[in-house]
């Protein structure tokens, strides 16, 4: 690798610096070494790097967690997305196709937000198990499976989700490694909550999650029957969202900040 590429770091689901979601994005002129993306993910230590390879006209892009690579990732897509409209790579009136390990992610630029076309996946609802409570930290009203591998917990208010202190060390270990946990809003500004816990990955709790919306979406679709959402991702960071279902995809909105520019010396 050269010693002039560039790594970004970028603050993603929020209009504000030290909020919402750290993604690295470095973009590559071609593709490098597993090995080295995931030390140079592990270096970063932010919950997801991504690595962005022109192809044609598209980009190939893979995430990257401190510890393993992992399929989809919304809030490092939207990063990508930001820093090839700021750095001029792309017109910010054109369209970028990102092809990821889920298939192809579009984004396009709608005002001061960036809008990504996401696959939405179904949700398959479980028996809720006796002593829940001691591996994810309380008892929900619904507890489900979704199509990407998570599990996903109803509560009952905005007050239990913030509230959740769940013990990541028996989580991690558990059926309950990935876990989305959501409720109505409290704020009339938003239409639900969430957190989003993911130790089995190596992030005990990940700031903003905008594949979280590919499950939420259709859950919340179907509790309301809207196809439009303001999400509101209730972690210490916090980040806002704009959700809507559009067929079988989600449309996933957000805003971004670059906060650091620097190079890779390696």
């Amino acid at each position: 690798m050269s010693h002039t590429t560039v790594i970004h770091q970028v603050d993603a689901f929020t209009g504000q610096p030290f909020k919402g979601n750290p993604a690295g994005v470095c973009i590559i002129a071609e593709e490098i070494p597993e090995e080295l993306m995931q030390n140079i993910a592990a270096e970063m230590n932010l919950s997801e790097t991504a690595f962005v390879t022109p192809s044609g006209k598209e980009y190939q892009i893979r995430f990257f967690t401190p510890e393993t690579e992992i399929p989809l990732c919304g809030h490092a897509t939207l990063s990508s997305a930001h820093i090839i409209y700021e750095t001029g790579i792309t017109d910010k009136n054109e369209t970028i196709t990102f092809n990821s390990k889920s298939g192809k992610l579009p984004a396009r630029t709608d005002g001061n937000w960036i809008t990504m076309d996401f696959p939405s996946f179904p949700l398959e609802t479980v028996t809720i198990p006796a002593g829940i409570e001691k591996l994810i930290g309380i008892r929900p009203v619904e507890l489900l499976r979704t199509g990407h591998g998570w599990s996903f917990a109803l509560l009952k208010n905005e007050t239990e989700v913030r509230d959740l202190k769940p013990d990541f060390r028996i989580m991690r270990n558990s059926d309950y490694g990935d876990l989305i946990v959501t409720a109505p809003s409290d704020d009339p500004q938003y239409d639900f909550c969430v957190r989003c816990f993911a130790p089995a990955l190596g992030i005990d709790e990940d700031p903003v999650t905008g594949s979280a919306q590919c499950v939420l979406v259709p859950f919340w679709h179907g509790k309301t029957g809207r196809k439009e959402f303001m999400s509101h991702q209730v972690s210490k960071r916090g980040g806002i969202l704009k959700a809507a279902l559009k067929g079988s995809r989600v449309e996933i909105s957000g805003q971004a900040r670059t906060i650091i520019r620097g190079e890779l010396l390696i």
